[in-house]
């Protein structure tokens, strides 16, 4: 059913969609470019962060165009194996974006509490083994979700959502999804749930070490070093929390279409701006790579006057 607006709402959103789009590719591509020639940032904190741009990369392209196309062309209609493809596709990237935010707050901790230890605890083995073990996770995790939800007699073909979820497709549902709806929502909340409280956890002991610092100084120093992970963590978990723990009861086709928005498009567009305004280094990095475009540029004028 798309966004269920107007027509003369539909060239607005797609030209504010289509923004948002390209602004997330271009910032997310940005710190992969920064990440992979920037050799001060080749460190686990980096390499976690590029992959972080590449999943939230992933994570627009597998909604977003399909969504444009949409308000562009008039044509919502989705194939049935396009539909759980896409279902499958986007709780496997999005559950990932979960762990990844997991990961890099062992990095943070590691940093804050073990500093002297650092470099053996988050090593470039371990960042690889626990990216390869979140990825067969949620991959796990994505099939029982499409799975439950594909096997199920259909009554309904309108989905009262942009893109295919599981809490639009199970009321189209004939039968009674009662005890699907339960073991999809236990199983749902140990994939969100613990990745969530080892954040926490985490946290809770980087603050602990932050306030045993003697100076203002230094606490706020050493604080700032996991801000903007902080940040994209409460901006991330918010609005899973307010999109799939509640009633179903209380089920909004507008409320999912709105907070989907906010976690599958406006999340993944800020997460770079940030970790770029927030973070010294990564500004340092953009200078570098602005001066070394321009020194490019005035040799290439040079050669080319010189052959004139």
């Amino acid at each position: 059913m798309g966004f269920e607006t107007k027509r003369n709402m539909e060239m607005f959103l797609f030209s504010l969609f289509m923004r948002a789009y390209i602004l997330c590719i271009m910032g997310n591509m940005l710190i992969l470019m920064l990440i992979s020639t920037q050799t001060q940032l080749h460190t686990p904190m980096y390499f976690l962060l590029g992959n972080l741009s590449f999943v939230d990369i992933c994570l627009t392209s597998i909604t977003v165009p399909r969504a444009l196309s949409s308000l562009l062309s008039q044509d919502l209609s989705i194939s049935f194996h396009g539909c759980f493809a896409q279902l499958f596709l986007f709780h496997m990237v999005g559950n990932m974006d979960s762990f990844l935010l997991a990961v890099m707050a062992l990095d943070r901790y590691a940093a804050v509490c073990q500093p002297l230890h650092y470099t053996t605890i988050m090593s470039k083995r371990t960042c690889i083994t626990l990216l390869t073990f979140s990825w067969i996770i949620v991959s796990l995790h994505s099939t029982v979700f499409t799975v439950m939800t594909a096997t199920l007699p259909y009554c309904g073909w309108f989905i009262h959502h942009y893109f295919c979820d599981v809490p639009a497709m199970l009321l189209l549902s004939c039968a009674d999804t009662s005890a699907r709806q339960m073991i999809i929502f236990t199983e749902g909340s140990l994939i969100v749930m613990g990745p969530m409280l080892f954040i926490l956890g985490s946290y809770v002991l980087i603050i602990r070490a932050v306030l045993k610092l003697r100076t203002s100084k230094g606490r706020r120093r050493t604080f700032s070093t996991c801000s903007s992970h902080l940040t994209v963590v409460i901006f991330f978990y918010t609005s899973i929390i307010f999109m799939y723990f509640r009633p179903s009861s209380l089920y909004s086709a507008a409320y999912d279409r709105v907070i989907s928005v906010v976690y599958s498009i406006i999340a993944p567009m800020l997460n770079p701006f940030i970790y770029t305004l927030r973070n010294k280094e990564v500004k340092n990095a953009v200078k570098k790579l602005i001066q070394r475009g321009r020194k490019g540029g005035q040799k290439w004028v040079k050669k080319a006057e010189d052959e004139d």
